[in-house]
């Protein structure tokens, strides 16, 4: 449905620490018009993902941080509701990363087209998106997993997490996730079909995911770090991979954790089991791409892997539901539904 105005969620404060709903504000402009060579897009679907933490912080990243008064940085699925452009039409589904707001003008770089065939257009945010191909890449390139190995995935039932448990086991492997809730726990074992997950809430996480993994721990894809990585780092076999592509526990850090500094203890580990530790930006690796979207939604389409996603209704939810995410308070992937969805579709198991 459309709007007399375009409402923008922007960044209005540096955090300090954890986020604070007074770190963004509203802002409502005109709907823009495109010109000559432009689009103006509606957004149908936000995506919320864990790196735009980062973004909120003025310190040097592998991006430039979100200026303060800019639109919050963001992937999202829109229709196209004006073309000026050549390649572009009235009606197309695209995904680009038009951030926080219910219309945005494009002159088409970086923007590509949805194929409503395929999937749910709210996919392309996540198991047939940027979260998907960092799952995939992630496990199949760096961890290179062999059938009968253990592998352990922290944030589990996310967006990555979830992928990367499916496909391990696709692969003959063992998989081992690591989530919060019960309700998450029993999912990954019951619908992702994973031997076992154990929960980074339990009183002794260490020796429950050593009690999960007998043999060892060959792959431990890092979302998390903390207390996670801690427990797993000291199981990790000779030869081990760690994939990392994330650490939302320390996201929302000030200083140094408290306690001892164990960075001597897991080099050592590193050294003396010949560990391969590698982190990873995904946008090195956009060469992965057809592999990726052609794997993946051949098993969407056979039924060998699943996906769930958390919809939120209205950009005015988007703020409080990014602060749940970098709680854990999300299940699956976290999505903003910001207008009516044109193709109808739906959300995942």
């Amino acid at each position: 449905m459309s709007t007399s105005f375009n409402r923008r969620i922007t960044l209005a404060a540096r955090p300090q620490g954890a986020p604070k709903p007074s770190d963004f504000a509203a802002v409502d402009d005109a709907v823009p018009t495109p010109g000559d060579g432009e689009m103006r897009l509606r957004t149908v679907y936000l995506s919320l993902d864990p790196y735009m933490r980062g973004r909120m912080n003025d310190v040097r990243s592998y991006v430039p941080p979100v200026r303060l008064g800019d639109t919050m940085e963001g992937g999202a699925v829109s229709v196209v509701e004006e073309s000026r452009h050549p390649k572009f039409s009235a009606g197309d589904i695209v995904f680009g990363y038009t951030g926080w707001q219910q219309y945005a003008l494009s002159n088409g770089a970086g923007m590509r087209t949805v194929d409503p065939s395929i999937a749910p257009i709210s996919t392309a945010l996540g198991v047939l998106g940027m979260p998907g191909l960092t799952g995939y890449v992630g496990l199949l390139d760096l961890g290179q997993p062999k059938e009968g190995e253990t592998v352990v995935v922290s944030a589990a039932t996310g967006a990555v997490g979830s992928l990367v448990g499916q496909i391990a086991k696709l692969k003959g492997c063992r998989v081992v996730g690591v989530a919060g809730a019960e309700a998450k726990c029993r999912y990954a074992v019951d619908t992702l079909g994973l031997d076992v997950c154990v929960s980074h809430h339990d009183a002794d996480l260490a020796e429950a995911l050593k009690d999960a993994c007998p043999d060892g721990i060959d792959i431990y894809y890092e979302n998390v770090g903390g207390k996670v990585f801690d427990a797993a780092i000291g199981l990790m076999n000779v030869h081990g991979r760690i994939p990392v592509c994330g650490g939302i526990a320390h996201y929302n850090d000030t200083g140094s954790p408290p306690g001892p500094d164990r960075l001597a203890g897991a080099m050592r580990i590193i050294l003396t089991r010949r560990l391969t530790v590698r982190g990873f930006i995904i946008f090195d690796h956009h060469h992965r791409i057809p592999d990726f979207a052609r794997d993946v939604s051949e098993w969407l389409r056979d039924g060998r892997i699943g996906y769930r996603e958390d919809v939120v209704e209205g950009i005015d939810n988007a703020v409080e539901a990014f602060l749940g995410l970098l709680r854990g308070e999300n299940f699956g992937k976290l999505v903003v539904k910001v207008s009516e969805n044109p193709t109808g579709g739906g959300s995942g198991r």
